[in-house]
């Protein structure tokens, strides 16, 4: 086995005068030289895969609120006819109070608004009105299929939880 630091460029046994330093200090830059390039290697693969990391927690968005648009269709009331666009992903003014009660409702879990009077429910038979409404879109991103109206004493009380998002046809 050659001695690594005495032997020649050759790789000959023959021992180097100790005169010729060099042979010595070229060897030992050589390895110092790998073990520098495999410890930049390294160094790289450390700071690329915390980057991998980073970088797209850094650029990523605040995680989005789910979206809550409703499109509000009311029929048979007159001076409230229409459709309504109720965007609450947004800060407007004009549905911050449909907005809120629509929250309130999900923190208090009166999501049953949505939901259709269950067939067996015992309601009153009375008559609050010709309105109908539909309501469609996501609430909370959950899908909204909702149709309303004011016959019988059920209907009306699920119309009546839902104000300020449904008009109060009372008046």
């Amino acid at each position: 086995m050659p001695d690594l630091y005495g032997s020649g460029h050759d790789g000959s046994s023959s021992p180097r005068p100790a005169s010729d330093p060099s042979g010595r200090v070229l060897t030992m830059l050589r390895r110092r030289g790998w073990i520098t390039v495999v410890a930049l290697l390294a160094l790289a693969g450390l700071v690329a895969g915390i980057l991998t990391y980073l970088v797209p927690l850094a650029f990523a968005a605040t995680p989005a609120a789910p979206v809550s648009r409703l499109q509000v269709i009311v029929a048979g009331s007159g001076a409230h006819d229409g459709t309504v666009t109720l965007d609450c992903t947004d800060d407007a003014d004009d549905d911050r109070a449909a907005c809120e009660r629509l929250d309130e409702l999900a923190r208090t879990g009166g999501t049953a608004a949505f939901e259709p009077v269950p067939a067996d429910a015992m309601c009153t038979m009375q008559f609050g009105g010709p309105e109908t409404a539909e309501i469609t879109g996501t609430w909370g991103g959950r899908p909204v299929d909702a149709s309303f109206a004011r016959s019988g004493g059920c209907e009306i009380a699920r119309w009546e939880a839902l104000r300020p998002v449904l008009p109060d046809v009372t008046s």
